[in-house]
């Protein structure tokens, strides 16, 4: 291949490489902060702190905690939604970085026209479901 070539590939594959080390800090702060050890360097949610309720991302840091250890029934129990949107991010990341390989776009679920729709029904529907304060909806605190 050209040296013009790989040129044009590095600088295609430069953003989602850029995406991919500030992910791998973040991955790296919370496996070192432990956010399943209270009182730890990692912060509290601030709906939690403030109003005692879990918002629909309470438990985020934990699941990617868990996800990290391979613990994906961990993972489950922390959040669920969140486990899930970790997956559909992860394709989409890698259709962006094929689509910036290819020249052209490759499209993923946030193409698709009922995507904001479905997403803010998941999260509302979530953020009531998981506060519920009855059985089993109590399981599902965090």
């Amino acid at each position: 291949m050209p040296a013009r070539g790989l040129r044009a590939k590095a600088r295609a594959l430069a953003p989602p490489a850029a995406v991919i080390a500030g992910l791998g800090v973040c991955c790296a702060a919370v496996w070192l902060g432990d956010p399943t050890t209270p009182g730890g360097p990692l912060p509290v949610c601030p709906t939690k702190y403030l109003f005692g309720i879990d918002c629909p991302g309470c438990g985020g840091m934990r699941m990617a905690y868990s996800v990290l250890h391979g613990d994906f029934a961990g993972a489950l129990h922390y959040n669920a939604v969140s486990l899930v949107f970790l997956v559909l991010l992860a394709w989409s990341g890698a259709a962006w970085t094929l689509g910036r390989l290819r020249g052209r776009a490759v499209r993923s679920w946030l193409h698709w026209r009922r995507t904001p729709l479905v997403v803010a029904i998941v999260f509302c529907v979530w953020f009531v479901v998981r506060n519920l304060p009855f059985p089993p909806f109590t399981g599902l605190f965090v």
